[in-house]
């Protein structure tokens, strides 16, 4: 009897062992690169493809191929005959865009929301993004349009409460507080809503996937679940993306790959201002923006972002100019601050707020070498008000104005506006889309637009057309003398 219960004891050992073989073959432990997302077999200290260093996470993950867990949008086994087309036998109607119902959300998506897309919105915590989505709802279910609004991080009675906020809802917006993707693609199979929302990316898990939800596997694989449920149901996605520290979209660098449209939402929270940008636009240009204002009941759409940008702007101070840069198709009157005071240290401070700091210290080189000015025993402090990040080259004139403004304690009329690249040697080089600058000067009401002389043969019509003063210049020398031609001497 012991011996029949001692080999019992054996089969049974046996058989858990086996199945603790066969499970192992299905899973194998990998290495991801939390920056990047590259993937090793083994540690490594810096990662191959970004150069961080102590990024890689260990991750267990299966390698069973399941039919769910494809990515793409590939018909193959799923009893489809694959058959090359021609451009003329694509029917591209199926393209028509969506109005969202908020201008600045279209003029930034290219004209609205195309059927099928995935669109990942970015930003710092708290800066807006769910009550944006929500307000799309809004709009969306306002036009019979069905959406299904999935929350992960929020309870149904939060969401409740910013929709009382918000305004009025009806009943085609529904919501879902789920992060089991599994269960919320059941969801949308069987509703097939007109466009979903998922709130947020990093709370998603996928049941085939052994790591905690926001890993980079998980991230990765729910990505590519809800790119085939858009591509192959033909259901627009929104989706939000957290921010890391370093202003990224958290999660791996394939995410932003993997959607067609990446949008980041900027701004300080101290403010109530918020500026949303197109990193990546597949239907679309990525240079458009679109400039909201925060208030109790939402975002409203600000109609004239050159108004808001100089207001409260200081007159008879030096150190302050207006420039015109273009975001897209739109010129954006910003105003460039510079203060230059002596340092008290051995190594002068530079600082840059709101334009790339490099950029900085070569303009204060070429204002040293070319126009005789020492700026190497001076502090220098930049800022473009508003809370933007303006990179555009054209407003280099106004940078260099601005310090020699400062320099010399000369004020600069409040009327003027300034726009043009620099150049190493000192020249000044034209920029695109001059007479469109001109024209939203013209139409604010300024007097004066300093522009490159290059710039005057792109203009319509002869100078005496513009109801503004136009005072072209062909190198720093010529406006360094306009700013000295505003001295009270003179």
């Amino acid at each position: 009897m012991n011996d029949k219960c001692g080999s019992s004891a054996h089969v049974i050992s046996d058989f858990f062992i086996c199945q603790e073989i066969i499970m192992s073959k299905d899973k194998k432990t990998v290495y991801f690169c939390q920056n990047c997302g590259y993937e090793s077999s083994k540690w490594m200290g810096q990662c191959p493809a970004c150069h961080k260093w102590n990024t890689f996470a260990e991750e267990i993950v299966s390698t069973k191929k399941e039919s769910s867990r494809a990515g793409g949008i590939s018909q193959a086994g799923r009893g489809k005959h694959l058959m090359p087309k021609t451009l003329d036998e694509i029917d591209v109607s199926s393209g028509e865009r969506t109005k969202t119902g908020i201008g600045e959300l279209d003029r930034v998506l290219g004209g609205g929301i195309v059927k099928g897309s995935l669109i990942l919105i970015g930003g710092d915590p708290g800066i807006g993004k769910s009550t944006l989505l929500l307000q799309v709802c809004q709009h969306l279910s306002d036009q019979g349009i069905r959406v299904l609004y999935v929350s992960g991080e929020e309870s149904l009675q939060q969401i409740k409460l910013r929709a009382v906020r918000i305004g009025h809802f009806n009943n085609d917006l529904t919501l879902l507080c789920e992060t089991n993707l599994t269960a919320i693609e059941g969801v949308i199979t069987q509703e097939k809503p007109d466009l979903v929302v998922i709130d947020s990316i990093q709370t998603m898990y996928n049941e085939d996937i052994q790591s905690s939800p926001g890993n980079v596997s998980q991230v990765r694989e729910s990505t590519g679940v809800l790119l085939r449920i858009a591509k192959t149901l033909q259901i627009p996605i929104f989706i939000v993306g957290h921010m890391t520290k370093d202003g990224n979209v958290a999660g791996p660098r394939v995410l932003e790959h993997m959607v067609d449209t990446v949008l980041y939402f900027e701004g300080d929270r101290s403010q109530s201002y918020r500026i949303l940008r197109a990193a990546k636009n597949r239907f679309g240009s990525t240079n458009e923006i679109g400039v909201f204002e925060m208030h109790a009941e939402g975002l409203t759409e600000v109609a004239n972002p050159s108004q808001y940008m100089l207001e409260g702007r200081p007159t008879d101070v030096s150190g302050s100019i207006v420039a015109c840069s273009m975001e897209g198709t739109r010129p954006i009157m910003i105003e460039i601050q510079a203060l230059v005071c002596h340092s008290n240290f051995g190594f002068p401070r530079r600082t840059a707020n709101g334009t790339d700091y490099n950029r900085v210290n070569l303009l204060m080189a070429v204002l040293e070498k070319r126009v005789h000015i020492n700026l190497s025993q001076s502090d220098a402090y930049i800022n473009i008000t508003g809370g933007v990040k303006m990179s555009e080259p054209a407003v280099d004139l106004g940078i260099l104005l601005a310090i020699a403004s400062s320099v010399k304690d000369i004020p600069v009329p409040a009327d003027v506006v300034v726009f043009g690249e620099v150049g190493l040697s000192g020249e000044i080089r034209s920029v695109t889309m001059a007479e469109q600058r001109v024209r939203e000067a013209e139409k604010l009401g300024f007097a004066t637009v300093i522009l490159p002389k290059s710039c005057m043969r792109s203009l319509s019509g002869s100078a005496d057309s513009f109801h503004v003063r136009l005072i072209p210049i062909s190198n720093i020398s010529e406006g360094i003398q306009y700013l000295y031609s505003l001295r009270p001497e003179h």
